[in-house]
């Protein structure tokens, strides 16, 4: 059974960037191939982590339950989709990306969230690491999409309004019992005097804090150049940041 790390937290709080360095820094020390899993609907992990993606788990469902893609001869729709979706992984040197995607349809992600589940915990045993990039907010959590988590990380923003919403995921994974092994809290964005000022929020969420992210023009540079963030050069201070938090969280 793989090694998974979880992502969750607010909307803007620098989960992808997160992941993708995790990811950059796992397969760093050898210690790949990771199963990257993209379950936020508005997926952008791939350009982070630099592989193409042909096909989301969402669209191949909207395909074939519209009769896009028939069923072939003697198939069952669920051993087809199982196919497809095995499928559609997405390949990279070090790492592969499943992707759910949006929603299919006028449905809810529900099914969607189901077969990542599943597909996850089948695939996870030919990887030594699972690195799963959540959806903004608690729906995925109480959907149980985050399961069977040796580490859950929950990033906040240099803000008390986002260390309290990290505080209330805590709440919500110790509420419904969710299967998570060790959960931390990472503050992003940071720069001189932020934790100290946001020390007290800090202390009422019951989490404890494995690092920070600093502000990083760099990060903001390669953004803005379409350039993937697994790239960064060894000496940036965000890559070192995330290798600090790695080490404190016992991931490697």
């Amino acid at each position: 059974m793989a090694f998974t790390v979880a992502i969750a937290g607010k909307g803007g709080t620098g989960k992808t960037t997160l992941a993708s360095l995790l990811i950059r820094q796992i397969t760093k020390a050898g210690k790949g191939p990771v199963l990257a899993v993209d379950a936020d609907a508005n997926a952008n992990l791939h350009e982070a982590i630099g592989i193409e993606v042909k096909d989301t788990i969402s669209e191949l469902l909207n395909r074939i339950n519209h009769n896009l893609e028939p069923l072939p001869a003697g198939m069952t729709k669920d051993r087809y989709v199982a196919y497809r979706v095995h499928e559609s992984l997405a390949e990279g040197d070090d790492a592969d990306l499943m992707v759910m995607g949006g929603p299919e349809g006028s449905g809810c992600y529900c099914f969607a969230n189901n077969l990542v589940r599943g597909f996850m915990q089948d695939l996870s045993n030919n990887y030594p690491y699972v690195v799963m990039d959540n959806e903004a907010g608690l729906e995925h959590l109480s959907r149980r999409t985050t399961q069977n988590v040796d580490v859950l990380l929950v990033v906040s923003d240099s803000s008390a309004r986002g260390i309290r919403s990290a505080g209330r995921v805590r709440e919500l994974v110790e509420s419904i019992k969710l299967d998570v092994k060790k959960m931390y809290l990472v503050v992003s964005k940071v720069d001189a005097g932020t934790i100290e000022a946001l020390q007290e929020e800090i202390d009422r969420t019951g989490l404890e804090l494995v690092g920070t992210v600093p502000l990083d023009d760099q990060v903001r540079d390669y953004d803005l150049h379409s350039k993937p963030l697994i790239s960064l050069p060894d000496d940036s201070p965000v890559v070192k940041a995330v290798d600090e938090i790695i080490k404190n969280a016992g991931i490697i």
